[in-house]
């Protein structure tokens, strides 16, 4: 028999649900069960598989071999139950990309009803080491798990992403592998891996991966090439391109669309600039040297020295584009990053923005690089990427210093009117930008309303990681920390605690150098906190000391309220793998002491918002203590403060708080209502991990009250909800 009638003072439902929530509902047990199967869940997303990757080329030649080669493996290696890996190897520029959407354009789909994933992991690259954990964030958004339902760390997204591609045949596609770990982080449970990189990976081949070795095109398909694009080219001259470009597809497709918009020129003047070395670098074995190494081609091959052959032909296309289109080029040379935004370039300096991109897209210098917010960015492909960083090496040091500040304070700025948007009234340490969004964006603002700021800061997330980089390399350090504080918004957000704990390390460093105890504060403060997210609980504590010995000059009393919130996350942490009674309620105590310290702070202030997060916390300490009363008179003041301060994306926390403090003291109808009212809230303001959570929470109430409807009911709101979120759902928790 169900125990969800009256409390044991026999108080009514809804005078219980009045104390909660302010809304008078009656809550017996079969009508509590039609209430949760009455709360509204967003609608699927569209049932659209992932088709990720670059287009493949209408013109596309004498790959025959490598293209059946890749056939036979992914159909070999998809007939049996494991999944499969290919590797397909060649120096850079040479197709490997466009020999694998070739493949999948021709045949490959249709063995991979589920979908297409894509990363090149040179967008993920820091100091050698990728960031898997990002490139696992970013397969799981694809496959429509909710950003909500991200976990934060390595093994728990790979765990996550074995679940959910667990009944999927997928095709993985990762460009620039140069390891076997991050090829096998990457395979996806059923369905095929292809890999493509610069180097064959011995220890991937033990695996069992089939190898596919693309070559330079040889003079006979490299002249089908050229007369695809110049029917009538004399096949002599057409040969004499091919071996001047050492048949690089790369080379061989820029020189010819460069020579496409010059319809004076002939192919005979293209072959007698390449022949005299018009527009080669010399003798600079320097530059030859790092051009190869860019290449992955050694120094050069037995073909004529690729890396020469591509060098050659991009001195000689830069040369004869128009000059501010060679002014954009020498620009995109200067950017740390990746990509480009019209936006940017703007900034940097460049004119006439659109034309010189246009030149440059035909050219097939740059090409347009795949984003999920709305400006169109830019990219060039890595040959020339670095042909174009050598390019910049020789202008002037004062030009060159001056295009990176003016890039570094466009990200600034335009990471702080993110910020903004994203986290709202926070407090902050750096002044508003100095320039308004609108004075940022060519056509307009960058981005309007949270969303979109949110998506902008995220595709920009490796050129902002780079400008930091920049920023200290170059000693402006009150840019450095600035960006750092800006983006703890993105970091904080979408869980990017790698790129957290990195940049933070940049921000101390700048506020030691700029003696800015205040910013040191921050910045220790932040990284504490990616590592208390990613479990790693010893150093979040170390950067938490250290700040602490910095509070006394700080000055902002909130300061010290920051770092005592994140001191006692890190009690409640270690509270819950206490194994004792006594030490559970040492932590939480701990954790009380330091809460009740950071609320002390933000009422100095006073900041509302800091105030009612605080009391929050400090009633999750005294519930981890089982101080239940203690906690519920915490949390009527903190729901008081919210309401009368339009906090409302707090009450769904504060309910749920509540309801444990209420089952905790065995009053388990008042819990359910508490629970429920967080339902409720979490489900109007969009909150689904809250509202996931008070689902579980139900569920084990009812299992414990022994309320079959209402856990049948919750069980199934939170498969449905699941579901929605892109989920397998487990087995329901019990009490």
């Amino acid at each position: 028999m169900s125990s969800l009638g009256t409390d044991g003072g026999g108080t009514a439902h809804n005078a219980a649900y009045n104390t909660v929530s302010g809304d008078a509902v009656i809550v017996g047990p079969v009508l509590m069960a039609q209430h949760i199967e009455g709360i509204p869940l967003p609608p699927s997303p569209p049932d659209v598989p992932p088709s990720q990757g670059p287009m493949p080329s209408r013109v596309f030649v004498n790959r025959t071999k490598e293209l059946a080669d890749l056939r036979d493996a992914a159909l070999s290696l998809t007939a049996g139950p494991e999944p499969g890996v290919v590797l397909v190897v060649g120096v850079g520029g040479v197709g490997k990309t466009q020999l694998v959407a070739q493949a999948v354009r021709r045949e490959l789909h249709q063995l991979f009803p589920d979908g297409q994933l894509h990363v090149d992991l040179a967008d993920h690259r820091r100091d050698g080491v990728v960031d898997l954990a990002a490139v696992l964030g970013e397969f799981l958004r694809a496959l429509k798990v909710h950003k909500d339902y991200v976990p934060a760390g390595l093994a728990e997204r790979t765990a996550l992403f074995r679940s959910v591609a667990a009944g999927l045949r997928l095709l993985v596609k990762v460009d620039d592998v140069q390891h076997a770990p991050e090829a096998r982080a990457l395979v996806p449970p059923r369905g095929l891996l292809v890999a493509t990189g610069r180097r064959v990976l011995p220890s991937l081949l033990m695996d069992g991966t089939v190898l596919i070795d693309v070559a330079p095109l040889d003079e006979t398909a490299g002249t089908e090439l050229v007369r695809r694009w110049h029917a009538d080219a004399d096949e002599g001259t057409a040969a004499d391109v091919v071996r001047l470009c050492a048949g690089h597809p790369l080379a061989l497709r820029a020189a010819l669309e460069w020579l496409a918009a010059r319809p004076q020129l002939t192919l005979d003047d293209v072959v007698r600039d390449l022949t005299a070395g018009r527009y080669g670098t010399g003798d600079d074995n320097g530059v030859r040297e790092a051009m190869a190494v860019a290449m992955g081609a050694g120094g050069g091959t037995g073909e004529g020295g690729v890396g020469e052959a591509v060098d050659a032909v991009l001195d000689s296309v830069v040369a004869g584009v128009a000059g501010h289109t060679r002014h954009l080029y020498d620009l995109l040379g200067v950017l740390p990053g990746t990509t480009a935004t019209a936006d940017l370039l703007t900034a940097a300096g460049a004119t006439r923005v659109d034309e010189g991109l246009g030149e440059l897209l035909s050219c097939r210098l740059a090409v347009l690089a795949e984003s999920s917010d709305r400006p169109r960015r830019y990219r060039l492909h890595d040959v020339v990427r670095a042909h174009a960083r050598l390019r910049a090496r020789a202008l002037p040091e004062e030009r060159r210093r001056a295009v990176l500040r003016l890039v570094v304070d466009f990200y600034a700025d335009a990471a702080a009117h993110g910020d903004a948007l994203v986290l709202g009234d926070r407090f902050r340490i750096q002044p508003p930008p100095g320039r308004p969004l609108s004075e940022l964006g060519v056509r307009g603002p960058l981005f309007t309303g949270r969303a979109e700021a949110l998506e902008w800061l995220d595709a920009e997330r490796v050129n902002l990681r780079s400008a930091i980089r920049v920023a200290a390399d170059e000693r402006w350090y009150e840019a450095v920390w600035r960006l750092c504080e800006s983006l703890w918004a993105l970091y904080h957000s979408r869980k990017h605690l790698a790129d957290c704990v990195e940049s933070g390390f940049l921000g101390i460093e700048a506020a030691q150098h700029e003696a800015r105890p205040d910013v040191e504060i921050r910045m220790r403060n932040q990284v504490a906190r990616a590592a208390y997210e990613l479990g790693d609980l010893d150093r979040a504590e170390s950067q938490l000391d250290a700040a602490v010995d910095l509070l006394g000059p700080a000055g902002d009393p909130r300061l010290s309220g920051v770092v005592q919130e994140s001191r006692g996350l890190i009690a409640l942490a270690r509270g819950r793998s206490e194994k004792s009674p006594g030490a559970v309620y040492e932590r939480a105590e701990e954790a009380r002491q330091n809460f009740e310290h950071a609320l002390a702070a933000n009422r100095a202030v006073p900041d509302p918002h800091g105030i009612v997060v605080q009391s929050y916390n400090v009633a999750q300490a005294l519930v981890a203590g089982e101080r239940w009363a203690d906690a519920l008179d915490v949390l009527d003041e903190a729901a008081g403060t919210a309401r009368a301060t339009g906090d409302e994306p707090m009450l769904p926390r504060i309910d749920l708080v509540r309801a444990r403090a209420f089952a905790g003291a065995g009053s388990l109808d008042r819990a359910v209502v508490a629970a429920g009212a967080a339902a409720d809230a979490a489900a109007g303001l969009k909150q689904f991990a809250k509202l996931d959570e008070a689902l579980e929470l139900l569920t084990a109430l009812a299992d414990r009250a022994e309320d079959r409807p209402l856990r049948a009911a919750c069980e199934e709101k939170l498969t449905t909800l699941r579901r929605t979120m892109g989920l397998r759902p487990p087995a329901a928790p019990t009490a």
